[in-house]
């Protein structure tokens, strides 16, 4: 990495850390950021804008639980998916739903890099893998 690079990361982690107030992503913090890269664009505005969007995607997936599934999921179990999550990880998560008919049936959960498999096909896989 160019010494111009790391400058742009660097920027980009302080930038992020700015956009966070009490170990929660700010949206009023995000735009603070945004419009002052508009008004003083750093050297490598790109990179910088690049690096900074990879670190608040990264923050949004942590704080979202995909649900997937095959059939029906009522509201009732999204909430309680979400609030059994955020009791786990210390920290609000909210969750959205994704229908998968692949599944066949059960629920697949992803939080960031963390998947939860409770599915006929994730089953299957496992014994497939295991014979």
């Amino acid at each position: 990495m160019t010494s111009r690079g790391k400058q742009s990361l660097q920027l980009a982690r302080q930038l992020f850390q700015l956009s966070v107030v009490d170990g929660v992503l700010s949206t009023g913090r995000v735009e603070g950021v945004l419009a002052y890269l508009e008004a003083h664009p750093p050297a490598d505005p790109l990179a910088t804008l690049r690096a900074y969007h990879r670190l608040v995607a990264a923050e949004l997936a942590r704080g979202l639980a995909v649900v997937e599934h095959a059939g029906d999921v009522s509201e009732f179990t999204l909430q309680n998916v979400a609030a059994a999550l955020s009791a786990r990880y210390g920290r609000p998560i909210a969750s959205v739903s994704r229908p998968d008919p692949a599944l066949v049936a059960g629920l697949r959960v992803r939080v960031g890099d963390d998947v939860y498999e409770s599915s006929i096909a994730g089953h299957l896989a496992d014994l497939a893998a295991s014979v």
